[in-house]
């Protein structure tokens, strides 16, 4: 991102953050304390920051989106911390896990106060600004988007329950509901926040943020394999080592010779392998030119994402939508 996008995204996170923590305060305050814990350890916040750019490509203002900023990033914190409790991690953004930290009752309870925070925020903070076929409309769209999601989830665990790999399509199906329904509804959300888009426009973003969000994933799961420890507070080759079946490593079993494909599988889903071993798969892995082929298509859907913006006029918020997408595949954590 450049210098100028980047100091106005991070005004936006610091009040974004303000506002998510505000909201989550309650007894009992290890309740609470559990919600807030990814919250308080840092965070891109894209989602959030898509909403808040879509309202304002029609019009609207940070304080008409933030209910709908802060809804979708709630959602996306209780999918964490479950997702977190189903893969039996020990650490994220380099901290303990929720139910490593506060236990496992208590993290299930923090996921679900998210989840009916992000309902309430929603329905009561925008209702005076937004007229009622509005809100029923936003409503429905997260709740379609929570619905998605847990099938996406599903299907994954479905996948690590199977001998073989997923297909090409079968995958790209999986993350269109788990990761990209929520970039989706982020940018309808806000859309629909400004009180000015049509359903045209609603539309349009929505594609945008589908679009964005399947670039994120598969960017994400391309980290999984080769990001650096410090920077994804994740171990190096984390996915390999818990048997992921993610587009890179689907790539590389279909890729590899006989021999390649064994040092892969040596180490697969063995979570205590040796350094030695692990490294061997990883740089089988770069041989193949993995990186670049998820790369490529990751890019190729960041481009469909802009052009479903090329119709609307050059405006900061628009700028800003684009250079998020491009951020999102030239990432690395």
């Amino acid at each position: 991102m450049k210098d100028t996008t980047k100091v106005e995204v991070e005004n936006y996170i610091t009040k974004v953050n303000n506002h998510l923590v505000s909201y989550l305060s309650g007894k009992p305050s290890e309740l609470y304390q559990a919600s807030t814990h990814y919250l308080k350890s840092g965070g891109k916040r894209l989602r959030p920051i898509m909403v808040i750019k879509s309202c304002e490509m029609f019009g609207g203002n940070q304080q008409d989106a933030l209910p709908a900023a802060s809804a979708v990033e709630f959602i996306h914190n209780f999918s964490l911390v479950h997702d977190d409790i189903m893969d039996n991690d020990d650490q994220r953004h380099g901290i303990p896990t929720v139910h490593k930290a506060f236990g496992l009752p208590l993290a299930i309870l923090s996921g679900d106060i998210l989840f009916s925070k992000a309902f309430q925020i929603l329905s009561t903070t925008t209702v005076n600004s937004i007229k009622d076929s509005s809100l029923l409309s936003m409503v429905r769209k997260l709740s379609s988007a929570c619905v998605d999601i847990c099938e996406g989830q599903a299907k994954d665990i479905q996948f690590s329950q199977r001998q073989n790999f997923p297909s090409e399509e079968e995958y790209m199906d999986m993350i269109s509901k788990k990761t990209a329904a929520l970039f989706n509804v982020s940018c309808s959300l806000g859309a629909l926040s400004s009180r000015n888009a049509t359903e045209i426009d609603v539309n349009n973003m929505s594609d945008f943020g589908k679009n964005s969000g399947i670039a994120f994933q598969l960017i994400d799961d391309l980290i999984g394999i080769a990001g650096h420890s410090k920077q994804t507070g994740k171990a190096v080759g984390n996915d390999i080592r818990e048997g992921k079946k993610t587009y890179p490593i689907l790539l590389s079993i279909k890729k590899a010779s006989e021999l390649e494909r064994s040092h892969i599988l040596e180490v697969f889903g063995k979570g205590h392998c040796d350094t030695f071993s692990l490294k061997k798969a990883i740089d089988v892995i770069s041989s193949l030119q993995i990186e670049e082929i998820v790369r490529k298509k990751a890019m190729d859907y960041s481009e469909k994402a802009r052009k479903a913006l090329i119709n609307y006029e050059d405006s900061d918020p628009k700028k800003i939508l684009q250079e998020l997408s491009n951020y999102i595949v030239k990432r690395s954590k």
